[in-house]
């Protein structure tokens, strides 16, 4: 059963819906191989690209055709001091560059509609660098989602004092790469959602998981369950209405030369 964003926009705002559950993969543009099969499930999957991968271009791209969602996964700070990559955000920039850096992984992902958090740990409780992420992101028409790789994670509400639309991760699905414990955090999904009526989960584009959601997502149908895009959630969440105003925000442009680069 898919609730996709077109799906959800028609009828009242007042429908019941099934059960329905988000799938995100973050951490996209690193394999070629399991994102083509992301890509291209039947289901509305939600793809987060990290900026200037090799195959994050041509990927979105394709994912896009596909009928999936892509978000710019931002590389943000841990308390761990793993390494960010390009595009990566820190304590330590100023106004300018971290908005600069922010603005130009926006541009670098083809079709976005969305940002979450890549790490974050440390990023995401620090008030000054939230404020400055959230204000770029509130010129342009894309949800935020905080990842909440820390419990004590500020970004949401930060989001939502911008009045960006956001939306927060339930459950992540693949933090141990068993068959098993991906199976056990998939059914904590759907539980969720059965108890709150939607729920977000975040994976990885390990083959382990490519290998659970290939098999899985397909048989939730018969369950009751719906699959719908991180928008179409949101949707369900605020009574149907869309997102933004037509003309309410300035488009994301898209950046060659940014978006070329390995």
């Amino acid at each position: 059963m898919i609730a996709s964003p077109a799906v959800l926009s028609a009828g009242s705002a007042s429908e019941q819906y099934p059960p329905t559950i988000a799938i995100i993969i973050d951490d996209m543009g690193h394999n070629r191989y399991e994102g083509e099969r992301l890509a291209q499930m039947d289901q509305p999957l939600t793809l987060a690209f990290l900026p200037y991968l090799r195959h994050t271009v041509p990927l979105a791209k394709l994912a896009y055709q596909q009928n999936k969602e892509i978000m710019l996964h931002a590389p943000m700070a841990n308390t761990r001091n793993f390494g960010l990559g390009r595009g990566g955000l820190t304590p330590d920039m100023d106004e300018a560059t971290l908005t600069r850096t922010l603005r130009r992984s926006l541009q670098s992902i083809p079709h976005v509609s969305g940002v979450n958090n890549h790490m974050g740990s440390l990023l995401t409780q620090q008030l000054q660098p939230m404020d400055w992420v959230m204000k770029e992101l509130y010129r342009y028409p894309v949800y935020f989602v905080d990842s909440r790789t820390i419990a004590n994670s500020i970004a949401g509400q930060v989001a939502q004092a911008y009045q960006i639309p956001s939306l927060t991760r339930d459950v992540f699905l693949d933090h141990e790469q068993t068959e098993e414990f991906v199976d056990q955090q998939f059914q904590l999904l759907i539980k969720t959602a059965k108890e709150k009526g939607t729920a977000i989960g975040i994976g990885h584009p390990h083959k382990v998981t490519v290998d659970y959601l290939e098999k899985h997502l397909p048989k939730l149908d018969e369950q009751g369950i719906a699959v719908a895009t991180v928008s179409g959630i949101w949707a369900m969440r605020n009574g149907n209405r869309e997102m933004f105003a037509e003309g309410e925000k300035q488009p994301v442009a898209l950046s060659v030369a940014q978006s070329n680069k390995d």
